[in-house]
């Protein structure tokens, strides 16, 4: 009986196995922070494998699913802009129509679907944008998506295969949301953090240095002094061209920061220091 139902549980248990193995267009995704917007990228990336492909297994001239599989989405947790063009948060599937030396690449608002829509519909085009080619120098074997170049205020899209590239500019929100953000905290009870913050961001934004350094007094204030917040009162000091005041900012720097090892901030400070002084 023991041995009858040892044969049964063998039976069953290779009926339910499937044999496993890898797919021809693994999928892929991207999770970047650009700024303080979430950018989220899913495609699947086909290999060249021997084959022609731009103009041959990818047409010119005719809508393509731009990748392989399921639909290539890319998704924003903010307004942004594509190339120019305006662009509502939120989940698009990407299709591209390439030619040999511009891309038509479009934002469709459909995205559940396998490939291509049955039928396609421009009320679904939230954005289309054209996009120049460039040639690269080394062949991409297998599809590429990445988002590069990033700043604050966005980054590129960019797409390769074989031995083309496009890159479509996207723009993010950062400085309407920032500024959105320092506005109303302190209207508040804003932090020695908080007024450190905003006082590099209005430095490195080229805003009123005037409240900057106001600021990044207040911080060192409340806060007792930290050796990188000297430092940065040092920098908007010296673009005040208040140079002694900067050298003193950044001697109070790095006699902390000798204290606390930073090297860095000890061969930043022994620089500047130089520089000013002349």
């Amino acid at each position: 009986m023991k041995k009858i139902k040892y044969l049964l549980i063998i039976c069953c248990t290779s009926s339910l196995a499937q044999i496993q193995t890898p797919q021809s267009s693994p999928k892929a995704s991207i999770n970047q922070t650009v700024g303080l917007t979430e950018v989220k990228i899913e495609y699947s990336r086909p290999a060249i494998r021997g084959r022609i492909i731009m103009g041959d297994l990818v047409p010119f001239g005719e809508i393509w699913r731009t990748g392989a599989n399921a639909n290539t989405i890319i998704s924003f947790s903010d307004d942004v802009k594509v190339g120019g063009k305006s662009l509502k948060a939120g989940k698009y599937s990407i299709f591209s129509r390439p030619g040999i030396s511009m891309w038509e690449v479009f934002f469709y608002t459909q995205y559940d679907n396998w490939n291509l829509p049955d039928k396609w519909d421009t009320d679904n085009v939230a954005a289309v944008v054209e996009i120049k080619t460039q040639k690269l120098k080394q062949i991409k074997e297998h599809f590429t998506v990445a988002i590069d170049n990033l700043s604050n205020q966005g980054a590129t899209i960019d797409f390769e295969w074989e031995n083309t590239k496009i890159s479509i500019p996207l723009e993010v929100p950062t400085d309407e949301k920032t500024m959105a953000s320092i506005n109303m905290v302190m209207r508040g009870k804003p932090t020695a953090r908080d007024y450190y913050a905003a006082a590099i961001y209005f430095r490195e934004s080229g805003r009123d240095l005037q409240k900057a350094k106001k600021w990044i007094s207040t911080a060192i204030d409340m806060d007792g002094g930290k050796y990188w917040m000297y430092r940065q009162q040092a920098l908007i000091l010296a673009e005040l061209n208040e140079k002694e005041a900067a050298i003193l900012a950044s001697k109070n720097s790095l006699k902390l920061a000798e204290k606390a090892g930073n090297k860095d901030y000890i061969r930043l400070n022994n620089k500047s220091i130089v520089e000013w002084s002349n």
